[in-house]
């Protein structure tokens, strides 16, 4: 249920003091909103999922700087739009190009996409890595990392593992990526 009117400027204010409880409160209250924007355009549970919660990370992070003037939907929404937007780059500059339909470049269709011995050996060193950094998280934070992005369960399925409401699991996602990249930037 949508808050509004002074209890939801008042939920603000709490927010930008850094209360966790008033972020909550906004997160529970508007997450079908950005949710049911973002699945119209992208049609996908799980991209619509992470956009989402990227959503709710920015307007966090930048919740210093919402004008109580202007609509809190329409800022999260338009902060959803530029996440999509965002995402959508990102997704076009990791799609490969097709192989040229030139016949004289038929050469060109026996690339072997393959990793090479030395691709492997990078990924197990990177991948190693990112789990010794995951170590550092808060057990409760390690498990919905693991079973979110090793796992690859649903929001819903991890929910049900840990017998904790779904809001719950995306807070804790939310607050463990941004942990991880934190000690991600330390490391480095």
């Amino acid at each position: 249920m949508e808050i509004k009117g002074d209890e939801l400027l008042q939920t603000i204010q709490r927010a930008k003091e850094g209360n966790q409880i008033a972020f909550n409160k906004l997160l529970d209250s508007f997450w079908n909103n950005v949710y049911n924007y973002q699945l119209k355009k992208n049609q996908n549970d799980n991209d619509t999922e992470d956009i989402t919660i990227q959503t709710f990370s920015k307007a966090f992070d930048k919740i210093a700087t919402f004008d109580e003037k202007y609509q809190f939907k329409t800022w999260l929404i338009t902060i959803s739009k530029n996440v999509h937007t965002d995402f959508l780059r990102k997704k076009k500059a990791s799609i490969t190009m097709e192989p040229y339909k030139d016949k004289n470049l038929e050469t060109f269709d026996v690339v072997d996409n393959d990793p090479t011995p030395e691709d492997k050996i990078i990924t197990e060193q990177n991948l190693a890595k990112l789990l010794r950094d995951i170590k550092q998280l808060n057990p409760k934070y390690q498990e919905v990392i693991t079973l979110r992005y090793f796992q690859e369960l649903s929001y819903k399925e991890i929910s049900k593992q840990i017998d904790e409401p779904m809001n719950n699991v995306k807070i804790k996602l939310l607050r463990a990526k941004k942990l991880l990249a934190e000690i991600i930037k330390k490391s480095n």
